[in-house]
């Protein structure tokens, strides 16, 4: 039986018969040996027919279809017209070798071409991609290689697709910087007290907050130039009249030592520093709370900002987030703790990076366990909605939220919380309910508009009607009043159907929106 390969390069598709196979031997090892000899192998395989691609995006459609297993139409005809074709009622003396076995099967169930994939067969057509460029007698490596390269890269490109105001990857680096963050202006925070505890030693007692020190440091510079008249400036930095007075007290009878002029300069432009370094933390965690509301709002309205990225962030990405299991998701950021107990047979741990929220620390010690365990079932769920759905809304989150609150009451008051199933459905009619209210108010304003369009109409003509001579008889008609019925006739019609129209879009939104959440996969995600 002759055997044909199939060969698909960056510049187009190329059919090559081994006819020679005897040449070189029917064993892997025989094929191997004489791929690397140029000589020996062109005995073995010549090359049949060679189809160019168009254009680079011709390219790149044929490299997505066969990375799919899926026969295009032009390499279906490049087939039949290329290859032998057989008589009526019997089968082909041939057999294709291909690379990939699910193209090999969409080519033998579409064409009925027999195909094989088989390590014989990929070790022939590694010595095609070998020796590719010798074959085909114009192709220069040098174009065979741009072409590769430029396929690559397009391929690349169009596998990566995403939505810019989806991107996971800037809450990982925000949440990170937000860490990096706390730890420099606490130690920072450190050093002005420390320092300027040298000359205003009684300060640290009165004002514990970070920020309102390096704040006050900054305005006093030196202790000995505080009067009364500054009591109304330091009450506007404090917030508080009293302990305004206070400092002026003690700076008055203070213990601490006098410092230079370049001292206290430094000093001061420490503290502005600090001040500015937690001036930009307090916008980069708005820019954090407003990314995770846009990339993940039900995960967000759950379990708050900063976990749900410090969560994010450990997996890696929201998707893998959303495959992780509850089980896992309950122990992330405790691995080592994890391996630990694994190691030394002891007790494995019940939370990571989840402990850090609030319903943990509401539940009472004997249940934070149990309370992990269903919070993180709950962040499981909220993870996999927002990772999966193509519109971004926080009502799955919120009545997640509830839901966990009622546990939080089962746990004290024996009420028993309501299942995954009842939560889904209510969010789903709440969210055909707002879509629904939202068309309303849209058909309401567009009726509003055109009331006010009639009611012009109206008025330019009766101001008409005004300014016209009364030239026509009693018993005839004006040709122009016909006109104007007709034409309000036309409008009422129009807004009858926008209204319509505007109702049925409402109706199958809703339906498409249950439909999603109802499908297969959807309900393999929200409801494991």
């Amino acid at each position: 039986m002759a055997l044909y390969l199939l060969f698909e390069s960056a510049s187009g598709y190329g059919l090559f018969h081994a006819y020679g196979i005897d040449e070189i031997g029917q064993s892997l090892d025989a094929v191997r040996s004489s791929v690397l000899d140029l000589d020996r192998f062109g005995k073995a395989v010549k090359l049949s027919a060679f189809t160019p691609f168009s254009s680079a995006i011709d390219a790149l459609n044929q490299c997505n279809a066969i990375s799919e297993g899926i026969m295009t139409d032009e390499l279906r005809s490049f087939l039949e017209m290329n290859l032998p074709k057989p008589k009526e009622g019997k089968k082909a003396k041939y057999s294709l070798g291909v690379v990939e076995p699910k193209v090999g099967s969409h080519i033998s169930e579409v064409t009925g071409i027999p195909c094989q994939s088989n390590e014989f067969v990929q070790e022939l057509l590694r010595g095609v991609r070998l020796h590719f460029d010798r074959f085909i007698k114009e192709l220069k490596s040098s174009d065979l290689e741009k072409a590769q390269l430029g396929l690559g890269h397009s391929y690349s490109r169009a596998k990566v697709k995403f939505n810019v105001n989806r991107v996971d990857n800037m809450v990982i680096q925000a949440i990170f910087l937000l860490d990096t963050l706390d730890k420099d202006i606490n130690s920072f925070s450190m050093r002005v007290r420390e320092w300027f505890s040298w000359h205003f030693p009684e300060l640290v007692k009165i004002v514990n907050d970070n920020y309102l020190y390096a704040k006050l440091a900054k305005f006093i510079v030196n202790k000995s130039d505080l009067a009364e008249k500054d009591i109304p400036d330091l009450a506007e930095i404090t917030g508080d009249e009293d302990k305004a007075k206070e400092i002026v007290e003690a700076a008055k009878a203070s213990m601490g030592q006098d410092l230079s002029p370049v001292d206290l300069i430094n000093v001061q432009q420490f503290a502005q520093r600090v001040m500015n370094l937690s001036e930009y933390r307090k916008k980069l965690h708005d820019y954090l709370v407003t990314k995770m509301n846009d990339i993940a709002p039900n995960l967000t309205s759950l379990i708050g900002e900063v976990v749900g990225a410090r969560l994010i962030s450990h997996a890696g990405s929201l998707s893998n987030l959303a495959k992780c299991a509850a089980s896992t998701l309950q122990i992330l950021g405790a691995e080592k703790a994890l391996f630990r107990a694994l190691k030394t047979k002891g007790n494995t741990p019940k939370y990571g990076l989840i402990f850090h929220s609030s319903f943990i620390g509401r539940a009472s010690t004997k249940n934070k366990g149990r309370m992990a365990r269903y919070l993180a079932n709950k962040c499981s769920i909220a993870s996999r909605i927002d990772c999966y759905s193509e519109e971004s809304t926080s009502a799955f989150g919120k009545l997640l939220k509830e839901q966990v609150e009622e546990r939080l009451d089962f746990y004290d008051k024996g009420i028993a919380p309501r299942k995954n199933l009842d939560v889904m459905k209510a969010a789903i009619e709440n969210l055909a309910n707002d879509i629904s209210n939202e068309d309303d108010e849209k058909v309401d304003a567009s009726a509003k508009k055109s009331k006010k369009k009639k009611s012009k109409a109206e008025a330019d003509g009766d101001a008409m009607d005004l300014d016209k001579p009364s030239n026509v008889a009693d018993g005839e008609a004006e040709p122009g009043t016909e006109k104007k019925k007709k034409k309000k006739h036309k409008l009422e019609d129009t807004q009858e159907q926008e209204n319509g129209a505007a109702h049925v879009n409402g109706v199958e939104f809703s339906v498409a929106i249950k439909k999603f959440f109802y499908a297969k996969d959807a309900n393999a995600l929200l409801f494991s």
